[in-house]
């Protein structure tokens, strides 16, 4: 049987260009097709968290985006407002840059977060896909798909000569979005709600430095009369490049006819939201969306798999859209290279829906639970749906009354506001995702969380955690992260200096495998535990032993010395590769 490649990947948003880029630089074959003519031309999503720039820097394209980002210095504080030019309800440090959670996300990860559009992050990750070997296929519609036994045959239209043709290969990916066609031709069982409420985007230039430079950030927050209709809870002015690039999202009527947004609708917006009625404004595009409340309990149906939007659908609240597609991808495509290249079963690719379809969930469900929780803002100000502006200030003034009814309203209000932090401070959420599944062996230790686990981050190495964040120092006395050793499409063994039968252990084992097993003792010139914080992460014996997953995920914890350690790795690795 012939192929044309090893892997087609359809679509080439933040999952398919990540796709691509990951199996090109695993070597693996891979043609990634799209019906347009290039990359997003819209910001859409931009929230670029720590344990996505975990996965660009083991990509080796750190650099690219922080050059192409916004940082978080200037993504700072969520403000709450009548308008822009209006008085503020509250302001909410966001994304680990207030004083109280700045050094847990820098003790957290190597990586800080910044904000990077889908008009700049996409270009990366295709652009390095190419670069690396990825075959591109742009204007290149997909049409259909059939499977057999050995491979995935896919129809295309190419949209230029308009002619139709087809493309055999091993496997197939969809990351073709919220429509995904691929989805939808599979089978795969979509749970939840569609088309919760209606939404706008707007995207716009003007100068709005003298409005906001002085608090900046990514989120302004806009309560206007008809705030509460639709939309994802509230007016946004979202900075897409300080200060002078931006998107607004305001909220329509599901349940009527979609409303016509031409220039003149979408300026008067604007200028609505900002409060300056002779704002000098550009228009530079308009579109309507729906809010969704949708997850994929199923990732795969045969040789076909699914990532991205077009297994989780919900509003941008937390900014986990984006951050999700690439993590699916990133859990995906080294499952299917070491597939390829024989060195694991078949088996190995169940634990992709095991994994990802929990997450999947769980993101959907915090993302629209974020939405929702705008609610008790307008209820502490007293606000209903038909409030006008007028009574959107007296809502405030009340408030803000130096009286027993204000204390009482301020303390409402302060806790309706506190509560926004589980949108915009959610760690846990962004850098805890444990898995269960073939994939990992656990063992019965589990690290209970101590503080709320969807705020706080709970660095752990119990097996189907992230290996933890800690700061080593190389042999140039330049710091190393404990992430840096590990990746790279590789399995590593990882001991302490007295370790030494695990890192033996480990060149047998992956010759008899024939695995490229990585070894690496904690210790050593290379990596020296000068802080100490790796012993106080690592939940093991300093000749213990941790095997960790190309993704950077513990597949297996031997907290101790062993006597036979090169025979309780190969038993490890034979179960989690799926090789009986």
């Amino acid at each position: 049987m012939s192929y044309d490649t090893d892997v087609i990947v359809v679509g080439s948003g933040p999952a398919g260009g990540a796709a691509a880029l990951l199996l090109a630089t695993y070597g693996v074959p891979t043609v990634l097709a799209t019906k347009y003519g290039w990359t997003a031309n819209t910001p859409r999503a931009h929230i670029t968290n720590q344990r996505t720039m975990e996965v660009l820097r083991d990509l080796g394209v750190e650099d690219k985006a922080l050059a192409a980002g916004t940082p978080p210095e200037l993504m700072g504080d969520t403000v709450l407002c009548t308008s822009l030019t209006g008085p503020e309800i509250g302001r909410i440090a966001s994304w680990g840059t207030g004083d109280r959670s700045a050094s847990e996300y820098a003790a957290a990860s190597p990586c800080h977060m910044i904000d990077l559009p889908q008009t700049y992050l996409e270009p990366i990750l295709v652009s390095e896909a190419a670069a690396r070997g990825a075959k591109l296929r742009l204007d290149t519609e997909f049409l259909s798909f059939a499977q057999d036994d050995s491979g995935v045959t896919a129809r295309f239209r190419d949209r230029v000569r308009g002619d139709e043709f087809t493309l055999r290969a091993r496997y197939l990916i969809g990351a073709d979005g919220a429509r995904s066609r691929v989805a939808e031709q599979a089978g795969l069982p979509i749970a939840g709600q569609t088309g919760k409420a209606g939404s706008m985007n707007i995207t716009f230039t003007a100068d709005l430095a003298q409005y906001v430079a002085h608090r900046p950030s990514v989120l302004y927050w806009v309560m206007r009369p008809g705030a509460h209709l639709g939309g994802i809870g509230m007016g946004l002015v979202r900075m897409v490049r300080p200060w002078n690039e931006w998107l607004l999202t305001w909220g329509y009527d599901i349940a009527q006819p979609p409303p016509e947004v031409d220039a003149e609708e979408a300026t008067r917006l604007v200028r609505d939201l900002v409060g300056d009625p002779a704002l000098d404004v550009e228009i530079t595009s308009t579109s309507l969306w729906t809010v969704n409340h949708n997850y994929a309990t199923e990732y795969r149906s045969g040789r076909v798999f699914c990532a991205g939007d077009a297994v989780h659908r919900h509003p941008p609240s937390n900014g986990l859209g984006s951050n999700t597609s690439v993590q699916d991808s990133y859990n995906l495509a080294w499952k299917l290279a070491m597939v390829l290249r024989g060195e694991a079963g078949e088996g190995l690719l169940d634990s992709y829906t095991a994994e990802r379809a929990p997450v999947g969930k769980q993101i959907v469900d915090r993302a629209n639970l974020s939405r929702d929780q705008f609610g008790p803002i307008f209820a502490a100000l007293g606000i209903s749906g038909d409030t006008d502006a007028d009574g959107i200030t007296a809502g405030l003034e009340t408030c803000l009354a130096p009286t027993a009814e204000g204390a009482r309203k301020r303390r409402e209000l302060a806790l309706a506001i506190e509560l926004k932090h589980y949108e915009f401070n959610a760690h846990g959420v962004e850098l805890d995702q444990r898995y269960v599944s073939g994939a990992v062996l656990p063992d019965g230790v589990p690290s209970p969380p101590d503080r709320d686990p969807e705020l706080y981050h709970r660095p752990s190495t119990e097996p189907g955690a992230k290996l933890p964040h800690a700061w080593l120092v190389g042999p140039h006395g330049h710091r190393v992260s404990t992430l840096d050793l590990v990746g790279g499409g590789r399995w590593t063994v990882l001991t302490g200096l007295s370790g030494t039968p695990w890192r033996d252990a480990a060149a047998k084992v992956g010759a008899e495998l024939g695995l490229d097993l990585r070894a690496v003792r904690i210790g050593d010139p290379g990596a020296r535990d000068a802080y100490g914080d790796w012993s106080r992460l690592s939940g093991i014996a300093e000749d213990g032993c941790l095997l960790v997953r190309p993704d950077g995920y513990v597949a297996y914890r031997h907290p101790t010395p062993s006597p036979t350690p090169a025979a309780d790795l190969l038993k490890a690795l034979r179960h989690l590769l799926a090789r009986a």
